[in-house]
Order: structure tokens, then C-alpha cells, then sequence
């Protein structure tokens, strides 16, 4: 079947099965057409938290799914490939994670969205990049922390709010993949561009970048400001959706370390998701996304709060 086709057949079967499809920003632009909300981390587990769909189709990577199931533990949640992973989840495995976190007994627990739902339920709070700082402020200064698992954002997190945080030693793939010898020469070709950047980057990009922030804080920053060009250092698939915001505005990606096609940063995992592979698991409803009532339970704590906040 050929897109369009692919994607009416989906749209169909959303009606019929009451079904929502969300998608992260990441995913390729067939996919975020046919969407019901497309959003960073924060923004779909809100999305997930308020759905009165049946069912939920997530197209991102696991543990948005595992997020979405812990916030509707009565509802149907699917995706399209449950290999889809991430790299920060895969490199903090709860067994030595917990390990790690006896070293630490008087410490709060601050972990990144991007986990497994075994590790939040390790957590006192869980934050994404978009309230992060928030997250950290609420917490007293005399209150000692460990944050997990991406070393960048602690690092950019520390600087930030000043907290003296011990960091578990993980990081995002895509977002170190960025050239910053290469992002130099392509500044200095476009003297006039704005550099933003995602907090999983490394230091290094982000003290060249004019602006930090998260996926949906980049798109709100370049729509408001009066600036018309801007190197985007973070995972290509957000050019899609920016540009659709800013369609009078020149974006380029940041270049990558690997002499690739579009010299930019992509997350394999995201693009794992395909119409066909969507269209069949919405089909199947299938693979599930299962969790034990007590994971879910220990695990809804810690988002909540992050929620509330």
C-alpha cells in the first residue's frame, strides 16, 4: 500500500477502534500527519494522563508506552515495534541501578522520563527536559540528590540550579553524535544563525548554543523570536514539525560526527515506527504494552508528582 492509502486505512480504524495515536516529534512525517497529538515527552504524557480514547497507539519509543500504560493502567496501550528502545533506558538496568543507589541512602531520586518504568519505580520524582529545573527547585537545598540516567542534562541541570547532584553515567546516542568541529564551520558559513540545542547534548555543544532547551521549548523559542535562521542541534525529525510553525524561518540541522546523507543526528529506535507497522498493530491491537499492577502502582508516585508540579 502506498502512504496515503496506509494512512487513510489508519485514520479509519482509529474511529472504529476508539483510538488515539500519539506521536513524539522524532517520528518521520507520515506519521506525525496522521497523528492525534504530536509532542515531546512531557507533552504526551500529559496527552496520555487525559485521553479518553480505548486505546492507545504510541508511536515513540518503549518507555513513552510504559509511561502511557502507568498513567492508564485500565486502558489498551499499543505500539508499533517493541524494539524500539533508547539508549539512555537500555544503559540504566534496574538491577544495578539499585545497586548503585545503596551508596546513597539519604539521597532523593530524581530521574529523567527516559526510563524504564522498573527504574521509576526506584524514583522520588521523575522530570523530562521541559520542567527538569522546575523538578530539582522544588526540592529543599540541604536535601542531597541522584540524578538518572542522562549525565548531560545532570551536568547541564548542576549549572543551572547550582545543586551538587551525583549522576548516574548514561547518555543519549543521538545527542552525542554532534560534530562540534563541524557545527563551528557551519556557524561560521552562517554567522547570522541562532545555535539552539537539547540538554542531552554534550557541554561542549551546549556553551556554543544561544539557546537551550527541550524539543517543544526550542519550537516555542525560534516561533517567538525575531531572529530568521537557526541551526538545530538535536534529533532531525523536529525540523518537520518546526518548519510547519515557522514556515517564513531557514532551519539547519547541526552536522554529526558521521559523514551521513543529511550530515545530521537521527535516532534509529524512532525510526523503527512505520505506517505499515501501525497500521498492523492497530489492526492486531498488538504488541501490548503489560505491566504488574505493583510496577504501575510504585511508578505512578513519582510522575504524579512531577505532574503536579
Amino acid at each position: 500500500m502506498n502512504v496515503s492509502t496506509l494512512q487513510q486505512k489508519i485514520t479509519a480504524l482509529k474511529q472504529t477502534k476508539k483510538a488515539i495515536l500519539l506521536a513524539h516529534y522524532y517520528q518521520v512525517p507520515e506519521i506525525q500527519e496522521i497523528a492525534d497529538f504530536v509532542g515531546d515527552s512531557l507533552e504526551l504524557s500529559r496527552k496520555a494522563a487525559s485521553t479518553e480514547a480505548e486505546i492507545i497507539v504510541f508511536a515513540g519509543v518503549y518507555f513513552m508506552a510504559e509511561t502511557a500504560k502507568i498513567l492508564n493502567p485500565s486502558k489498551k496501550v499499543i505500539v508499533p515495534d517493541v524494539n524500539a528502545g533508547c539508549s539512555l533506558s537500555d544503559g540504566c538496568p534496574p538491577d544495578k541501578f539499585e545497586e548503585f543507589l545503596k551508596n546513597y541512602p539519604n539521597h532523593v531520586v530524581v530521574t529523567y522520563i527516559n526510563c524504564s518504568a522498573e527504574i521509576k519505580t526506584l524514583s522520588d520524582y521523575v522530570c523530562t527536559s521541559s520542567n527538569a529545573i522546575k523538578v530539582i527547585s522544588t526540592i529543599p537545598e540541604e536535601q542531597k540528590i541522584v540524578f538518572a540516567p542522562d549525565r548531560n542534562l545532570g551536568n547541564f541541570l548542576i549549572k543551572e540550579t547550582g545543586r551538587d547532584m551525583v549522576l548516574w553515567e548514561g547518555s543519549c546516542v543521538v545527542h552525542e553524535a554532534f560534530s562540534l568541529e563541524k557545527l563551528i564551520r557551519l556557524h561560521q558559513k552562517n554567522p547570522d544563525a541562532v545555535i539552539v540545542a537539547h540538554p542531552e547534548s554534550e557541554a561542549h555543544i551546549l556553551r556554543t548554543a544561544h539557546y537551550i532547551g527541550s524539543t517543544s521549548g526550542m519550537i516555542n523559542y525560534i516561533k517567538s523570536s525575531p531572529k530568521t535562521k537557526f541551526i538545530i542541534a538535536t534529533e532531525h525529525g523536529i525540523l518537520y514539525k518546526m518548519q510547519q510553525e515557522v514556515p517564513d524561518k531557514i532551519l539547519i540541522p547541526a552536522p554529526s560526527k558521521e559523514d551521513n546523507t543529511c550530515a545530521c543526528s537521527e535516532c534509529a529506535f524512532m525510526k523503527m515506527n512505520t505506517l505499515e507497522k501501525i497500521y498492523t498493530c492497530l489492526l492486531d491491537e498488538s504488541p501490548e504494552v503489560f505491566l504488574e499492577q505493583e510496577i504501575i502502582t510504585k511508578a505512578q508516585h513519582p510522575i504524579q508528582r512531577m505532574l503536579q508540579i
